[in-house]
């Protein structure tokens, strides 16, 4: 895929531009490298893993939030407003709701019980390691295939940018995250996780603003307002609507369950801080961030939409997918503007290595505590061996996931292949999970049972949902009218019509003049009128 650099005439990535964002490649590897020696002649799985349990609660407070908040936010959540409306946003209050359960019922469950691995709570209790591994395999290819994804989404952006491979920048990236998670563990996942969150926030921000003082903050809305882009309490109770209420609501609750609830990356981040308070609040200041940033990413949909209302760059062929259209925008629109384009992809890069750097971090833990560690030979292992296995186990999930990174740009837009995929994978260990808090009489056969079912049911849906094609809901209403070669075409058309009506004319007075010469002074008087 070569982007959509070829309509992006005049526009170019200049040295400003590639030297801030090649620094937050460089400020990644220096936090990797830092947090290494630091822990050197100390390391341990448990500081390797979850900081020891002792760091401070505002670092990891935004390294919860940048780890789930990623590219696939900056790029995919935009693309949502602007295809289907602002329906999507209701989902902001669902994980509110979402918050609560994990701050009343989940987290405390885990947190008491002083686990590292999350998976550990369904050997606890149903009492048979299968349960466990089921839901470390669930979690396993949700993690993989996220890695894949997040990859895929800036590399997608970085190449409409600058014109770069698709494939040279997962490569790239993937390569600078790999190393970072794997010499330093999860103090650099989370240390570089403030610098990743702020850029973030801060790039697009900028963009936002920017493009505001250019449209008009009151056109943005108004043009919204106009192209039927804005709704919020569509209480349709279709399944086959793409957004309703109803289904965003509870999209969000199951994406808290899921992100933090019952998500390994994230209970590590709780894991690392001192007490069950201070774990609660981070949830608390999840919600906010949530917010905060979530509801710019959505409104940067609007301004997109308000920018190209009238020349669609997806129908016009100046990119070639949905997910483009907010990198679009700043190559064509704020292209100008030296170093923008490069604080933008910086913010990109920011998310795609938050969002990696803490899903490496979770597989290595995985593979170590619930496959590795009760096998003999790794149970004899020092504590610096099995640090020194950790770090490999990191080196091969980060090159696992430059692979899939390959597989995921064929699937669909990023919203859509996230959820539908994380769903299926999830969605049924979720159901294990609360099972087991809520329901003390579901038993292991019922729990094994109810996973397997749902579980193939998923697979199967969407599988053949990527086989098949089709049924996709479609989406708002675009225009191209607006768009140059269009109004071109359409001014070429009138003054062809003109002549043509011109031509006719005249050829009438002169067939009227011809024929007067012999058809009386009645004749003659309306060819002089005329």
């Amino acid at each position: 895929m070569s982007g959509g650099d070829e309509s992006l005439t005049g526009a170019h990535f200049s040295v400003v531009d590639y030297v801030l964002f090649s620094l937050m490649l460089v400020v990644s590897v220096g936090i990797g490298v830092w947090s290494a020696y630091k822990s050197h002649g100390k390391e341990s799985t448990q500081d390797y893993l979850v900081g020891s349990g002792a760091m401070s609660p505002f670092p990891v407070a935004l390294s919860l939030l940048g780890g789930i908040i990623s590219a696939i936010s900056i790029l995919g959540n935009p693309t949502e407003v602007y295809l289907y409306g602002t329906q999507i946003t209701i989902n902001l209050l669902g994980i509110t709701i979402g918050c609560i359960v994990v701050h009343q019922l989940t987290l405390p469950i885990f947190y008491n019980l002083r686990l590292v691995s999350v998976n550990q709570y369904l050997q606890l209790r149903f009492r048979v390691k299968a349960v466990r591994l089921l839901g470390t395999m669930s979690q396993l290819l949700s993690e993989s295939f996220y890695m894949g994804v997040c990859l895929y989404a800036p590399s997608l952006a970085l190449s409409t940018v600058t014109g770069l491979p698709v494939l040279g920048s997962m490569v790239l990236m993937g390569l600078v995250c790999t190393f970072y998670i794997s010499v330093g563990g999860v103090k650099a996942v989370v240390y570089n996780d403030v610098i990743q969150t702020l850029v973030m926030f801060g790039g697009v921000l900028l963009v936002v603003i920017i493009c505001c003082n250019e449209i008009g903050l009151a056109n943005v809305w108004n043009t919204a307002v106009q192209g039927s882009r804005v709704e919020f309490f569509n209480l349709n109770t279709s399944p086959f609507v793409r957004h309703t209420f109803w289904s965003t609501a509870v999209m969000g609750v199951t994406f808290t369950m899921s992100a933090i609830g019952m998500s390994q990356p994230t209970y590590q981040r709780f894991a690392s801080v001192g007490s069950l308070t201070t774990a609660q609040r981070l949830v608390i200041s999840f919600v906010v961030g949530m917010w905060l940033l979530w509801g710019l990413f959505y409104f940067s949909g609007l301004v997109a939409y308000a920018a190209y209302s009238h020349c669609d760059p997806l129908t016009s062929g100046r990119i070639q997918k949905a997910d483009q259209v907010i990198p679009y925008l700043v190559m064509e629109k704020l292209g100008h503007l030296t170093g923008i384009p490069g604080i933008f992809v910086a913010a990109v890069y920011g998310g795609v290595l938050s969002s990696m750097s803490s899903s490496g971090n979770s597989i290595a833990c995985l593979i170590w505590e619930d496959f590795l560690k009760d096998i003999p030979y790794f149970n004899k292992m020092s504590d610096v061996s099995a640090t020194r296995v950790l770090k490999l186990i990191s080196v091969v999930a980060g090159l696992l996931g430059i692979c899939l990174g390959v597989v995921t740009g064929k699937l669909g837009n990023i919203f859509q292949v996230i959820n539908s995929v994380l769903g299926s994978f999830l969605g049924p260990i979720q159901g294990v999970f609360l099972a087991g808090m809520c329901t003390p009489w579901v038993n292991t056969k019922g729990a094994v049972s109810g996973f397997l079912v749902a579980f193939c049911y998923n697979i199967s849906v969407v599988v053949g949902k990527f086989l098949r094609g089709g049924g996709h809901p479609p989406h708002l209403p675009l225009s191209v009218d607006g768009c140059p070669e269009n109004l071109l075409h359409l001014a070429n058309a009138s003054i062809a019509t003109f002549i043509s009506n011109a031509t006719t004319d005249t050829s009438l007075i002169t067939d009227l003049t011809t024929d007067s010469a012999t058809q009386g002074p009645d004749i003659q008087r309306l060819t002089n009128m005329a």
